[in-house]
């Protein structure tokens, strides 16, 4: 075998090598998107128990504006729920309080000095 025969069938191996790695980053990705849909899915059938429908439309379009604090608060509301820490179904007026708390509590108080 030739130095040019050894080069190529080192390159051909490394191809070989990037591909495989490549592809099951590929199939990691894939599983882990799975697992975080299942999760969205089973998340979104406890708050359709959980909440009246106009509650869950009050929920989605705050999601809309804060994407973050939406899920950080129905990950809340299904721990509280399945305590047993609120009544269920949470109406839309129990949301609107629980929001109105959950403002009071965020409050920054910022000092400027002139």
């Amino acid at each position: 075998m030739s130095e040019d025969e050894l080069e190529e069938g080192e390159i051909e191996e490394l191809r070989r090598r990037k591909m495989l790695e490549l592809q099951q980053r590929i199939a990691q990705e894939q599983q882990r998107a799975q697992m975080q849909q299942q999760i969205e899915i089973q998340k979104q059938a406890i708050l359709r128990r959980i909440l009246t429908p106009e509650a869950r439309q009050r929920l989605n379009n705050l999601k809309m504006v804060k994407p973050d604090f939406t899920n950080a608060l129905e990950i809340q509301l299904i721990q509280l729920a399945q305590a047993g820490k609120v009544q269920t179904p949470i109406t839309d007026e129990q949301l609107k309080e629980i929001l109105i708390k959950l403002q009071a509590q965020r409050r920054d108080i910022k000092i400027t000095r002139r």
